[in-house]
């Protein structure tokens, strides 16, 4: 009887055995099958399967990871991460084929999971097709009608930089983060032109909502999004910092939805204020149209624009300063030439920057070398695509590597050196390689970009006119980043002397 037992009980474990093996053998085939791609297609690391490439690339470095690997594989080739194909595009010429030449075939953005848990394909950045093309088309023409990148905007920009400038003054040149107040001054600017007013550095929500927003972009770049990404039904359960950006979020979206709800009360439709209003106005014109213009995206527009319109600008600036202060002959040189330019007696304007060449070189290499967006946003084939020689079918991401360009060797004389002499020419007049493409290129260009310069040139030049910047005592300039959808400087203090 023990015999018996012992007997089946093998048989058991070996049924166990060849059971594992089979599922193992199922599987491995299975994610073979389902991955494989033509012939033609980029080469690339090889994956392991179920994740893929998720462990080849540093995530916390991930623009370096890929620009390493283009030395290997070349400047168009493939990763797997989990079950999404990517094809990674490196130098200006491939971008310019892929994004501008083929631009209609690459417009697009990827559907995955976490963003779409989150906007479900609403707003500016992530829409597709028609509703992308009429939010964006209205989105320009509605900033634009405020004052987005014209004239207009600049006493807006010069005001804020004067509340700004009573903060600082009362460190009275004493170490203090400039992270929350650079924040803080950048984005009352898109707030007014979206919201219709500014708000005080005081108020204790708006710095919720700022602070919120930057954890959300760093979760956004992290192993967490990617997990989200591979394991959707299983990461909407667990905890983890996906699930504290997921708050965040809804937070900011209640933020922005009691705004919307303040705006409904004392709406005139002859005379909208904001963004909003004009928003709301057509709401009303489309709600017999089956029109895409409906509260939900109105809310995600918001954040979209809230998003684009401060994060990049206020990471450029606090690149700036630390620039200013590891290079003091720099800043120098920036200040003697604002001091012949404009003097003391006035605010810079838009029309002093024909007269400012070195100044306005030195902004443009603390953007490149800073490398504010190093791999864009994602994009997507709708249709096959014929890149580099090879062949990119219709459903792969497509992911812009802007560090291959903004620090390529054939293109800038010293590309990981601070020299603002790349955007000078021989005579010292400013110029702009076509090189220089923070805001990245093609339909899906930076709708904010022309904001964005607005902002940087007049809130750059106004501190370099109202302070000299410097490490306090004993501490030296860290250059060190943190990754996230922004490449931002780790937190510091500095000191900021009045002029």
């Amino acid at each position: 009887m023990d015999l018996s037992i012992s007997v089946i009980g093998s048989f058991a474990n070996w049924d166990v055995k060849y059971l594992l093996l089979f599922v193992v053998v199922f599987i491995l085939v299975a994610d073979y099958m389902k991955n494989r791609q033509p012939a033609n297609f980029p080469p690339g690391p090889w994956a392991l399967p179920i994740v893929g490439n998720m462990f080849s690339v540093d995530l916390k470095r991930t623009h370096e990871s890929l620009t390493r690997l283009s030395h290997i594989y070349g400047d168009v080739y493939s990763l797997r991460m989990g079950q999404e194909w990517m094809v990674v595009l490196n130098r200006l010429e491939v971008m310019k084929e892929a994004l501008i030449n083929q631009g209609d075939s690459t417009a697009d953005r990827p559907s995955r999971p976490m963003r779409n848990d989150l906007v479900h394909g609403r707003g500016l950045f992530v829409s597709n097709g028609d509703t992308w093309k009429q939010q964006r088309r209205f989105a320009l023409s509605t900033l634009k009608y405020f004052g987005f990148g014209k004239k207009s905007l600049e006493p807006v920009i010069l005001e804020e930089f004067l509340h700004c400038v009573k903060d600082i003054t009362n460190f009275k040149g004493k170490p203090f983060a400039p992270h929350l107040i650079v924040n803080k001054v950048v984005s009352n600017i898109i707030c007014t032109l979206v919201f219709g007013h500014r708000f005080e550095y005081k108020d204790e929500k708006f710095g919720e909502l700022i602070r919120s927003f930057e954890i959300i972009l760093q979760i956004e770049a992290s192993i967490w999004r990617e997990l989200y990404n591979l394991f959707p039904l299983l990461m909407r359960h667990l905890p983890g910092p996906h699930q504290k950006g997921i708050n965040l979020w809804n937070n900011a979206v209640d933020f922005v939805k009691a705004e919307i709800k303040e705006h409904k009360k004392s709406l005139n439709p002859a005379d909208p204020r904001d963004y909003i209003d004009c928003y709301l106005n057509e709401i009303q014109k489309g709600l017999k149209e089956n029109s895409i213009f409906e509260e939900e995206n109105l809310v995600v527009c918001v954040m979209d624009l809230f998003v684009a319109g401060s994060e990049t600008t206020s990471t450029t600036l606090r690149w700036a300063f630390l620039y200013m202060a590891k290079y003091p002959e720099v800043q120098e040189k920036v200040q003697s030439e604002l001091d012949r330019v404009i003097g003391q007696s006035r605010q810079p304007t838009m029309e002093d920057r024909a007269n400012l060449p070195y100044t306005n070189a030195v902004i443009h290499e603390i953007q490149r070398i800073g490398n504010i967006v190093p791999l864009s946003g994602y994009h997507y084939t709708s249709r096959d695509v014929q890149l580099g020689g090879y062949t990119i079918p219709k459903g792969v991401i497509l992911v812009p590597n802007l560090t291959s360009v903004l620090l390529d060797k054939n293109e800038w004389e010293t590309p990981f050196t601070f020299n603002p002499g790349h955007f000078l020419s021989k005579e010292g007049k400013f110029e702009r390689p076509e090189a220089f493409i923070p805001f990245s290129v093609g339909k899906r260009l930076c709708l904010g970009e022309n904001l964005a310069r607005m902002e940087i040139f007049l809130f750059f030049t106004s501190f370099m006119q109202h302070f000299t910047f410097s490490m306090p005592a004993g501490v030296k300039p860290v250059m060190d980043y943190r990754f996230g959808i922004t490449l931002a400087p780790l937190p510091y203090d500095i000191c900021a002397i009045a002029r």
